[in-house]
């Protein structure tokens, strides 16, 4: 089937959600991607970070493989023997000690607000109305459900679907004083991307996630952050919050953790657990065995891969540094270990030069517009970072060409910094 007949049948029978890229990708192995022409592209996205091991992974197609000829589902009103190995190992790299397995990031998020609520109602001892309010951050993004959507500073995703749940405020980003000013004593938890990703590649400051704690700790509020796309080594740790000193009361995980098939899970501690009962919460297809198989596989690799995430990333990032002293159009370079973000002056220069890479053969996207979002595997080398940068850097080249030279007397963006 070709790449015309594919889009003619999507148009006629699937809901429009998506204004996907016109390539129709075949196979995949290792860093690359095939398309229906034959076409080879190396991919720095990763699937927006759910390939971290890259495509077609020995050992994941190994287990996957031997799973699916095994037992694929079963119940969660029976047992398996995944479960319980895959939750062990998550708690033992998180210092957390429970889990709960779903089959996204945003389901993952939705048990969190769930569970932040519920043990509200349990440390409500006075009569008084419970702790209920929650505190997200502008510009956050936490998934298409409406707890998901209710916690998502970004109007564009809420705006269709108001109203929304209830009890959410919105603090400004890396604000100290205004979070400081919105805590009080309803608010049952604090809900925070340790780095957003779908705001830009902006990771918390350590004076914001270390106040975020203390005001938590001091009425009993719970921590509840989101390593949905920061999380499970993309940072060169196991976790982003690992870089910052501090622990949360729960965590969220999705992407990577089986490798492409459908798993996201929360994490917490034994007190916050006694907030849930047996048909509190639940899933139909959350934590089966066969993706919890390969969960399990994917953490046993990971182990052996934080030190090179964390030597290949920041190789990377400074290769994008030592671009940006070249080209006036780069504002910024930010992220951690293999997330990392660049800012462009416009939508338009980042936008055509997505687009200019999908023709040379590499894969990235853009989110909030102007930033170029770099999320690949976690086993590319040093000279795979190379064939990206000369490339961006070739592409910011001539588009800066294609430029009007500047009036006398206006400054840019990036001169007033």
């Amino acid at each position: 089937m070709n790449l015309a007949t594919v889009i003619r049948s999507e148009e006629k029978w699937l809901l429009p959600t998506y204004d996907r890229q016109k390539v129709l990708f075949e196979k995949g192995r290792g860093l690359y991607l095939w398309d229906s022409r034959g076409n080879r592209y190396l991919d720095f996205l990763s699937g927006i970070g759910v390939n971290a091991l890259g495509h077609s992974h020995p050992a994941i197609s190994s287990t996957l493989k031997k799973q699916a000829g095994r037992l694929i589902h079963v119940s969660n009103l029976f047992f398996h023997e995944y479960q319980a190995e895959l939750a062990k190992r998550l708690t033992k790299i998180s210092g957390l000690d429970r889990a709960f397995f779903c089959n996204s990031g945003t389901e993952a998020w939705e048990g969190a607000l769930k569970l932040a609520r519920a043990y509200a109602r349990t440390q409500n001892n006075n009569g008084h109305k419970a702790k209920w309010r929650l505190l997200a951050l502008e510009n956050s993004f936490h998934g298409r459900t409406f707890g998901s959507l209710a916690t998502t500073g970004q109007e564009k995703y809420r705006h269709p679907f108001t109203p929304l749940v209830p009890g959410v405020g919105f603090v400004a980003f890396n604000d100290v004083e205004d979070l400081k000013r919105q805590f009080d004593g309803s608010v049952c938890a604090i809900c925070l991307e340790t780095i957003q990703g779908e705001g830009g590649i902006r990771p918390l400051t350590p004076e914001f996630l270390q106040v975020a704690r203390e005001l938590a700790d001091r009425t009993g509020a719970l921590l509840i952050l989101d390593e949905i796309q920061c999380g499970l080594g993309r940072t060169g740790r196991y976790f982003a919050y690992q870089h910052y000193g501090i622990q949360p009361d729960i965590l969220t995980v999705a992407k990577p953790l089986a490798a492409g098939l459908p798993l996201g899970a929360l994490l917490t501690t034994n007190r916050v657990a006694g907030g849930m009962h047996p048909g509190m919460h639940g899933t139909t297809f959350g934590g089966g065995p066969l993706a919890c198989a390969v969960a399990i596989e994917f953490l046993r690799t990971l182990d052996g891969l934080l030190d090179h995430i964390q030597e290949v990333g920041d190789y990377f990032r400074a290769g994008l540094e030592d671009m940006r002293t070249r080209h006036t159009s780069i504002q910024e370079i930010r992220g951690m270990g293999l997330m990392l973000g660049m800012e462009l002056d416009s939508a338009d220069t980042a936008k055509a030069a997505v687009q200019q890479l999908l023709q040379k053969g590499i894969l990235i996207n853009r989110t909030q517009e102007t930033v170029l979002r770099f999320l690949p595997p976690y086993i590319i080398q040093k000279k795979h970072v190379d064939e990206v940068v000369r490339a961006l850097d070739s592409v910011l080249s001539a588009s800066a060409a294609k430029r009007p030279p500047m009036r006398a007397g206006k400054t840019t963006k990036r001169s007033l910094r």
